[in-house]
């Protein structure tokens, strides 16, 4: 039996899912959250064999909690926003599938027993937008710079956050806006947005 945690912040989506899951007869959802922030201690409670995670949910989004679980369990990634960039991010993060929401009960249920036996399970039409969008262009310093600066935050806090001159952080921001074609930093967010890089 597939011990599967289901993380989903719309209950009636999560609700549905688990009852379409429960249906399969090597497949039991030991546990439901419908937040980020739970999915830690949810994994460590109920220990399943694989945690599906929603990318978008209050707190903790879905591949930040890939990232803390993903030596715990098996991770399969559900999405409706379906930006090359977070393809990527989920690999890079642990997760062994990358599915859209979509997808029908039986492809999730496909997904799950082959990440549990350890393959892996990609949208195909997601794998193909994120091969065709190329590689993230900025570096692990500006995707910190834009995203603060996305959350509304001002020069100087950007700077006492990461621990920056000003004058750095205001270089970090010309060489996003450079690398991604806006003509200010509100372009280059939603630019860094659309295509899953933040």
């Amino acid at each position: 039996m597939i011990r599967v945690l289901l993380a989903e912040d719309e209950h009636l989506v999560r609700e549905a899912l688990a009852a379409l899951l429960n249906l399969e007869d090597d497949i039991e959802v030991v546990a439901q959250v419908g937040s980020g922030d739970l999915v830690v201690a949810a994994v460590a409670e109920h220990r399943p064999d694989v945690a599906v995670l929603d990318i978008e949910m209050p707190g903790l989004d879905g591949l930040s909690a890939a990232e803390r679980v993903s030596g715990q369990c098996r991770v399969v990634i559900l999405t409706s926003l379906g930006r090359p960039g977070y393809l990527r991010r989920a690999m890079e993060a642990g997760a062994g599938g990358f599915l859209g929401k979509a997808s029908s009960s039986d492809e999730l249920a496909a997904a799950i027993r082959k990440v549990d036996a350890g393959g892996r399970h990609l949208d195909a039409e997601l794998a193909a937008e994120a091969m065709a969008a190329g590689d993230n262009p900025l570096t692990d310093r500006e995707r910190d710079v834009l995203r603060l600066a996305a959350d509304g935050a001002s020069l100087g806090r950007i700077a006492a956050e990461l621990h920056l001159a000003e004058g750095t952080v205001r270089n970090y921001l010309s060489s996003a806006m450079t690398k991604l074609g806006g003509q200010n930093r509100l372009e280059a967010i939603l630019t860094a947005q659309r295509m899953g890089w933040l």
